[in-house]
């Protein structure tokens, strides 16, 4: 568990710049002498009041005290494709602390159009350890987590009890009743989305609360929509975008509404249903 101490938010007020926050190489220098990795010394520093400069532009929408609890956070993003690999941006650019990134598969060609992660030096490689550098690139305070599996049962179950919200970022509808029901019984909010086409969907579910699973179709039968319509990377980023939100309001104690959002982006329409 994280402490503060008083000497280190000494020195960390102590090389504040003009604008009261502290540049990451400092935070760099003070954490390799205080022996901390460099997302203790970003925790260190929301503690102590101060902000690090690369969460600047965080502020006006979070304060100092919630950017600590992003930092302080855990989540769990299961499947690293379309959904998963812009959610794993985000949450790192937030600065969201600890990312467990879940993914047994490797990138494919069809994968290029939509997911971020995808390009020519990635093809053939697992997406696990494509999420991996592309975050120690993006935020190298973000201690992320590679699962490079199918995570189902047991394991499912193990890793959802060691965070604080759940990802749903699957494609298809295989296995989204499986993670949905794992972060209930681990105590834990449920962040899941899908897209067909152009049109998507995002809801938070807590547990005890009726999830978004059982309207998906025959978990074992075809793909449902999404095959149907084909997947394109506005709507990805769109759902992906809700999702981040959501997680970022879950860790940050700030209000999430009931129900789940439909878009549209063929007509530019959003809507909120109740299950």
């Amino acid at each position: 568990m994280f402490v503060a101490t008083e000497q280190f938010s000494e020195q960390v007020r102590a090389a504040v710049n003009p604008a009261g926050r502290i540049s990451e190489v400092a935070l760099r220098d003070l954490a390799a002498a205080a022996d901390l990795t460099l997302l203790e010394a970003q925790q260190h520093a929301c503690a102590a009041g101060v902000l690090p400069e690369r969460y600047a532009r965080n502020m006006r929408q979070l304060t100092v005290e919630q950017q600590g609890r992003l930092l302080g956070g855990r989540v769990l993003v299961v499947g690293l494709g379309g959904l998963g690999g812009h959610v794993v941006d985000m949450l790192a650019r937030m600065g969201v602390g600890r990312i467990s990134g879940a993914d047994g598969d490797v990138f494919e060609e069809s994968n290029a159009n939509r997911q971020m992660l995808a390009d020519t030096a990635t093809l053939g490689h697992p997406k696990t350890e494509a999420a991996a550098r592309h975050i120690l690139r993006v935020n190298p305070a973000v201690q992320f987590t590679p699962l490079h599996t199918f995570l189902r049962g047991a394991a499912l179950d193990a890793a959802a009890r060691e965070v604080d919200v759940v990802v749903d970022a699957l494609g298809g509808l295989r296995d989204r009743g499986a993670v949905e029901a794992a972060a209930a019984r681990a105590g834990v909010p449920l962040v899941s989305a899908g897209i067909a086409g152009l049109t998507g969907w995002c809801m938070v579910v807590r547990p005890g609360e009726r999830g978004p699973a059982m309207l998906l179709g025959d978990p074992d039968g075809p793909g449902g929509a999404e095959e149907l319509l084909g997947n394109l990377a506005p709507t990805v980023a769109m759902a992906a975008a809700l999702q981040s939100a959501a997680v970022m309001k879950l860790l940050t104690g700030l209000p999430v509404r009931e129900g789940m959002i439909i878009f549209d982006l063929e007509d530019a329409t959003m809507d909120r249903i109740t299950l």
